[in-house]
């Protein structure tokens, strides 16, 4: 076996012990919570469900009712589509268009347990161009999430997962003269804690990203990979701790500190740039659910980057993300997001940028089987050290029927614009693409 398999074998035997092991060590430490005893419970000061957003809503008369499996059941998906993109290589001018046929199938086993739970999954997307087929990609995901309900009011959470996916040709880390899409490999671990002490409310997480990048051929070497993207791959690891107080049953107050580490394989001599670097932010604001019409989450603080090559400054200054959900009706939500962070680059003379985004997203049941949507968003990159900005517009229309159980069919329209000046205005990194898409959802 491979690397990766050993690595997948165990993280799925491991979860699968975890799950079995669970009901025992509740039993011996008291942690099980029965039926009676969750219905007699107190509410939470920071359960925020007094509504149900249209894109989260159960709709249990089309939902699979998936394959019993013993104390497990199985969801198996395909979901087949055809897209049409009038600027498949993200190119300013001379656009390329084509129609994606794609067929993406998923596999879901997850416990059906009154405490604890144990999810293992399987998906995949074969993309197939009609006419440029150097653009084709087969990318797969496979993992597994745990929970381990230790009490009421306090439970660890975990997950492992490996993947190979596609980086789009709208990235912006695009290789310039690629003749292939970046394809790499993706390998992710996650472990987390809650628990609430009546109106306090601590967690902690820590995590882990591996990202492992193929070279890409260019038109001059079309046979031979020639642009080397070694250089990108890299480790990340955050850590966070969180407080929140609950100032009322309908609002908390909290305060969350995150440290990163972002370690490059290659250094110096062997790279002209290390990109090396670690990072904190810490944020501070409020989660709240101000009756059935409005809950969401605004933190505002201090985000900072430190770099290991010394020609690169290191970035600071103000962070914040935030959603906000607002329920004109039952029927209706509408979404705020927002952002400023810190992100790494592949430029080859630049390793950050500031990216500022905001966009805003409508959800509508018009009927309980027919759901539409609208997005729209904005988002400015600030390349640092480099008179680089790019600015990215997206739009779009989507919508999906549910026909039963089994079947439903989906529909949607994207549009997305990106402007730059700066460095990147010479190297024809702006453009415009529209895509139609229409596909079918079959689940058991």
């Amino acid at each position: 076996m491979t690397p990766h398999r050993n690595f997948l074998l165990a993280a799925s035997t491991a979860f699968v012990l975890v799950g079995a092991a669970c009901s025992a060590f509740a039993a011996e430490t008291n942690a099980a919570i029965s039926l009676d005893e969750q219905a007699a419970a107190p509410r939470s000061n920071f359960t925020r469900d007094r509504n149900v957003s249209v894109s989260s809503r159960p709709h249990p008369d089309y939902q699979a009712p998936g394959i019993r499996a013993g104390s497990f059941l199985l969801y198996p998906k395909l979901t087949p589509s055809l897209e049409s993109n009038d600027n498949i290589f993200a190119q300013k001018s001379a656009k390329t268009s084509d129609t994606i046929w794609r067929v993406q199938p998923e596999l879901t086993l997850s416990s059906d347990w009154n405490t604890h739970a144990v999810s293992l999954y399987a998906r995949g997307s074969l993309n197939r161009y009609s006419k440029n087929d150097s653009e084709n990609t087969d990318d797969y995901s496979v993992g597994a999430n745990g929970r381990l309900d230790i009490a009421r009011d306090s439970a660890i959470n975990g997950g492992l997962s490996f993947g190979k996916a596609t980086e789009p040709r709208t990235s912006p880390d695009t290789p310039t003269g690629a003749i292939e899409p970046t394809r790499y490999q993706q390998t992710s671990g996650n472990l987390s804690y809650s628990k609430e002490f009546n109106r306090l409310k601590v967690s902690g997480r820590v995590g882990s990203d591996k990202y492992n990048y193929q070279d890409v051929a260019t038109k001059a070497y079309p046979k031979v990979p020639k642009i080397d993207q070694d250089f990108r791959d890299r480790t990340e690891t955050a850590i966070s701790g969180r407080a929140d107080y609950a100032v009322s049953p309908d609002t908390a107050l909290f305060v969350e500190v995150v440290g990163n580490t972002r370690n490059y394989r290659l250094d110096k001599p062997a790279v002209s740039l290390t990109r090396d670097s670690k990072g904190m932010n810490v944020y501070g604001g409020a989660n709240f659910e101000l009756s059935a019409l409005l809950r969401g989450e605004i933190g505002l603080g201090y985000m900072k980057q430190n770099y290991k090559d010394p020609t690169q400054k290191d970035v600071s200054g103000f962070g914040a993300r935030g959603v906000v959900e607002w329920f004109p009706s039952e029927l209706t939500t509408v979404t705020l997001s927002g952002s400023r962070s810190i992100k790494d680059s592949a430029a080859l003379k630049v390793t950050s940028y500031i990216s500022n985004s905001i966009s805003l997203r409508l959800d509508h049941e018009l009927l309980r089987n027919l759901i539409l949507g609208a997005n729209i968003g904005s988002t400015t990159d600030d390349y640092q050290g480099s008179t680089r900005q790019d600015k990215v517009t997206t739009a779009g229309l989507r919508g999906t029927y549910l026909i039963n159980r089994n079947v439903g069919l989906t529909a949607g329209y994207a549009y997305e614009k990106r402007t730059t000046s700066g460095l990147a205005a010479d190297l024809g990194a702006a453009y415009t693409v529209n895509k139609v898409t229409g596909g079918l959802n079959v689940q058991f």
